[in-house]
């Protein structure tokens, strides 16, 4: 079993060529080409068209490739999704999704056929309707969760500090949503680009909390990224010890062993199993 890495996923401007020629080169689990926030209006079209050939031309190797949409209530959503139904993108990234209406409109939207849905968890609504999200993710095709922390705090008119505690509720909802559907929870992206301390920091705070991977706006992001969600060497030696552990004949039949100290489940032995195949 391969299970995807994201511990990085980098927003990178649709609209500029240069970055999208980088984005190949560079040490991210995720690139996802914006075509959103970081698009002026008038460069829309534009942007779009350099998507859609950037995707047909490939060349970004094991990276997962997504695409962040316009929102459903602009005008550019419906030319995005059209352009993007069956050129091969890993997913499409629609902001703003608030409740199972959004989803369905975006799955119908796209076709049966169509890519994957990665959810933008950016408003008060889509908190409060995280048991039906969660309930529809697989009718959907919706696969992951992101947390759009920037937009969430404006709507909340939190006033966030480094360690993010107004948000910590929503994160972690956020997580536990995900994980009740089985997919994939990303964390919102940090700002402080001159502040390489508290970009490690709130990676941690996310590895800690349980989330895959972060969002970044930045190159200079991906290695704290990479490092922070990443299992560190002593975790993956413990990893395989617990493997080797329940190899062995005389554990074949335990539900339950002690090892190193510790008692040691079935479940950490599926947590180490996952481990490896993802890192091992």
């Amino acid at each position: 079993m391969t299970i995807r890495r994201r511990r990085s996923a980098l927003y990178m401007p649709a609209s500029n060529a240069r970055a999208i020629v980088k984005a190949r080169t560079l040490d991210c689990d995720v690139v996802i080409l914006d075509l959103e926030d970081a698009v002026a209006p008038d460069e829309k079209a534009a942007a779009r068209d350099r998507v859609v050939k950037a995707v047909r031309e490939g060349g970004f190797g094991e990276r997962e490739l997504v695409v962040r949409v316009n929102g459903l209530d602009t005008p550019w959503y419906a030319d995005d999704i059209t352009a993007l139904r069956s050129i091969g993108v890993d997913a499409v990234l629609v902001p703003k999704v608030s409740s199972v209406a959004d989803l369905i409109a975006v799955c119908a939207s796209l076709g049966e056929d169509g890519p994957p849905i990665w959810a933008m968890i950016e408003t008060c609504a889509a908190i409060l309707a995280f048991p039906a999200l969660s309930a529809a993710a697989a009718e959907t095709r919706l696969t992951a969760l992101v947390a759009g922390t920037n937009d969430l705090a404006k709507e909340m008119r939190c006033r966030l500090g480094a360690d993010r505690m107004p948000l910590i509720p929503a994160l972690t909802t956020t997580i536990m949503a995900a994980r009740a559907a089985g997919i994939v929870a990303l964390d919102g992206v940090c700002n402080a680009l001159d502040d390489p301390a508290r970009f490690t920091a709130e990676c941690l705070q996310g590895a800690m909390l349980g989330f895959d991977g972060k969002t970044l706006i930045h190159p200079s992001q991906i290695d704290a990224a990479n490092e922070g969600f990443g299992p560190s060497e002593d975790e993956l030696a413990w990893a395989r010890t617990i493997v080797a552990a329940f190899s062995a004949p005389e554990n074949a039949d335990k539900g339950a062993i002690r090892l190193g100290g510790q008692m040691v489940e079935r479940l950490h032995l599926a947590e180490a199993e996952a481990t490896l195949a993802s890192f091992g």
